[in-house]
C-alpha cells in the first residue's frame, strides 16, 4: 500500500497539512467501518482494513519526520534498520554538545537542540519545500544525510524529556 497514492498527494518528502487533512475525512467518510455494518463478513474486513491503512497513513503524514522517512524508504533512498554513519565532523559536534549538556538546564538544552535542527534543516530546507522529482534526484544524498542527522538530534531530545 502506498500512502500517497491512498491520499492521492503527490509524493514528496513533506506534505501540506490542510490537503492531507481535507483528503484524510474525505477518505473516511467513504470507508468508515461503521457505514458497512450491513455489508458481508469479507467486505466488512476489507474495510477494516482499508480503515486501518488510513490512519496509518495519516498519523505517518501529520509527522514530517516520519513522512521523509517514509518518503525516503519508498524511493529506495534509506532501509529499515539502516546502519548509516553520521560524517564526522558532525559526531565530533555532537560529542562537544553531549558533553555541555551537563552544565545547561533542561530547557536550555531543549533550546539549543532546536537551534541545531534548524540549521540542518535550513541546508535541505527549499530541497523539502519546494520538492520535484528532477532536482531531488540528485540531492537524495542531502536529504539522507538531513534525515539521519535529524533522527540523532531527536534521540537527544527523547533523552532530555526522560
Amino acid at each position: 500500500m502506498n500512502y500517497f497514492e491512498l491520499f492521492d498527494i503527490p509524493v514528496a518528502p513533506k506534505v501540506d497539512q490542510s490537503t492531507l487533512t481535507k483528503k484524510y475525512f474525505e477518505l473516511q467518510r467513504k470507508n468508515h467501518p461503521d457505514f458497512f455494518s450491513d455489508a458481508l463478513e469479507t467486505e466488512k474486513e476489507l474495510i477494516i482494513k482499508i480503515s486501518a491503512d488510513i490512519n496509518k497513513a495519516y498519523t505517518t503524514f501529520k509527522d514530517d519526520q516520519k513522512t521523509l522517512e517514509y518518503f525516503l524508504t519508498l524511493n529506495g533512498i534509506i532501509e529499515p534498520d539502516e546502519k548509516y554513519k553520521l560524517p564526522d565532523d558532525f559526531l565530533m559536534e555532537m560529542m562537544d554538545f553531549n558533553e555541555e549538556l551537563s552544565e545547561m538546564t533542561p530547557d536550555q538544552a531543549k533550546e539549543k537542540v532546536k537551534h541545531l535542527e534548524l540549521t540542518i534543516y535550513n541546508e535541505v530546507g527549499d530541497l523539502i519545500e519546494n520538492y520535484n522529482v528532477e532536482t531531488c534526484k540528485s540531492s537524495t544524498s542531502s536529504l539522507k544525510l538531513y534525515y539521519y542527522k535529524k533522527k540523532y538530534l531527536n534521540r537527544i531530545l527523547d533523552r532530555l524529556e526522560d
